[in-house]
């Protein structure tokens, strides 16, 4: 996505917005300049698909900080721990699994789950014969997590697998 500041924009008119989000209507590109320069701010454009294209005033110097972070698709993004950007941790599984494999990623899942993380439980087949058996393991280790973790989506089945998300309970 392109973003264009101050002299970068070429356009004749621009829809302008103001410093606090006020709409200013439409105003040819020199006087959006003027503008800016006495508001001792920065003319941003986001936008070059539509007529007049959408410019705004931003705060001197957060124009090109604005213009990057659009470039690498973070604007509107929020800062911090947020819930469905955090990592999840896929604990991975086969449909015949031994039992004291099974017992020690139970383990792991139960861990995780109990410390506020979600899981992502992964079961590889190798093929249509094994998915039966793979969709059974899922919905033991659901059932045996119940009390840590419930699940974030329906148990996912393919021709290679099945998976299942838990997220933590709320306290």
């Amino acid at each position: 996505m392109a973003v264009l500041i101050n002299e970068q924009i070429r356009a004749a008119e621009v829809e302008l917005t103001g410093l606090k989000g006020e709409k200013l209507g439409t105003v040819s590109r020199d006087k959006a300049l003027s503008m800016a320069r006495a508001a001792g701010a920065d003319l941003v454009c986001t936008s070059l698909m539509s007529s007049p294209p959408p410019c705004s005033l931003v705060a001197k110097g957060t124009g090109k900080a604005a213009a990057q972070a659009a470039r690498k698709g973070t604007a509107s993004r929020p800062q911090g721990g947020g819930g469905s950007s955090e990592k999840v941790k896929e604990l991975r599984f086969t449909a015949y699994i031994e039992e004291h494999d099974y017992d020690t990623k139970l383990r792991q899942a139960d861990k995780h789950l109990r410390s506020g993380k979600p899981v992502q439980l992964v079961v590889k087949s190798s093929g249509a014969k094994e998915a039966a058996a793979a969709k059974a393991v899922l919905e033991r280790l659901v059932a045996d997590l119940k009390e840590a973790g419930s699940k974030a989506s329906g148990l996912q089945t393919s021709g290679k697998g099945a998976q299942v998300r838990m997220n933590p309970l709320t306290k």
